[in-house]
């Protein structure tokens, strides 16, 4: 909110609070908790349910009977109480395939999709993908590669169930295992857009370890090698000093533990209706690879745009 329209409230303990209460909400969380104490009046009127109610998602209900978790949030406190529950607790809905919450200061949709929810190429494959439940999941479920030499996932989101004249970034959730091989100086394309239309692709690089410098790879033997047997061929990876490439987007620490890496970003008209896909894929290479945990692709809101 402008200076200017921090002025507009000066002797706002002049005013019926009825009225107070309308005009906070049509600012934000954000500028509402800063009005609250310019007055005894304010705070009262930012504490009400009728600004609350305005910066919930208008089908903030319909959200809510899809959970699984089986609280009924609805019923539990005020609707300020219901907002800060949903930005600091997302709640599972439509079967555990995704996630919801809000974001604090804006009330902007955030979406994370379960890897169940993902097309992940041979994922029900048990010799390359295997299913998993870790306590530090927010799923009941998450995908850990076993082996691939083609690494292929994409996942799918309407764009009217995302905030509108919003731009929002899709990131990929994962982490490694302590064995992890074949992600080392190789390069993935990313790509977010509506489906079936061109997109702007990116490159990433999986790889935790691989921003700034030199870092260790695995050398990786081909998968069959005379008598060798893939098996065989494992024993023979060894470490090697790669370069990186200087560009290209990589893995940062989130504060959950997880990992992500920003896949790309797409800017959500007003009425929009189409159908966003984000994908992720490493088909070029021909390495092997191994040791990644996928939870899901969070869709949040980009900072400040």
């Amino acid at each position: 909110m402008a200076v200017e329209s921090y002025e507009i409230f000066a002797g706002g303990d002049e005013l019926p609070e009825g009225c107070i209460a309308n005009a906070l909400s049509l600012t934000s969380p954000k500028d509402a908790c800063r009005l609250s104490v310019v007055a005894s009046t304010f705070r009262s009127a930012a504490e009400s349910d009728a600004v609350w109610e305005r910066f919930l998602p208008p089908d903030y209900g319909d959200i809510i009977s899809r959970s699984i978790d089986g609280l009924d949030l609805l019923a539990v406190g005020s609707k300020k109480e219901l907002y800060l529950h949903l930005c600091d607790h997302p709640i599972l809905i439509d079967g555990g395939s995704k996630s919801f919450s809000l974001e604090k200061w804006s009330g902007k949709t955030c979406y994370m999709l379960a890897a169940r929810s993902l097309k992940i190429v041979w994922a029900d494959t048990p010799r390359y993908w295997r299913w998993i439940s870790l306590p530090e999941s927010r799923f009941s479920e998450v995908a850990e590669l076993l082996d691939v030499c083609w690494f292929d996932l994409s996942g799918k989101i309407n764009t009217n169930m995302l905030s509108a004249d919003t731009r929002y970034g899709a990131y990929l959730v994962f982490m490694t295992k302590s064995r992890t091989y074949g992600f080392g100086n190789q390069a993935a394309e990313s790509s977010v857009g509506i489906n079936g239309h061109e997109r702007e692709t990116h490159t990433v690089y999986l790889d935790p370890q691989g921003q700034g410098g030199r870092r260790h790879r695995y050398q990786v033997v081909p998968r069959r090698l005379g008598i060798f047997t893939h098996h065989m061929a494992h024993i023979l990876r060894h470490e090697v000093d790669t370069p990186y490439e200087s560009e290209g987007r990589y893995p940062k620490q989130r504060s959950d533990g997880w990992m992500e890496i920003e896949l790309g970003e797409f800017f959500v008209k007003r009425g929009q209706d189409a159908e966003l896909e984000m994908s992720l894929t490493e088909l070029k290479g021909g390495n092997w690879k191994s040791g990644l945990i996928v939870e899901g692709i969070d869709i949040r809101p980009k900072e400040g745009k």
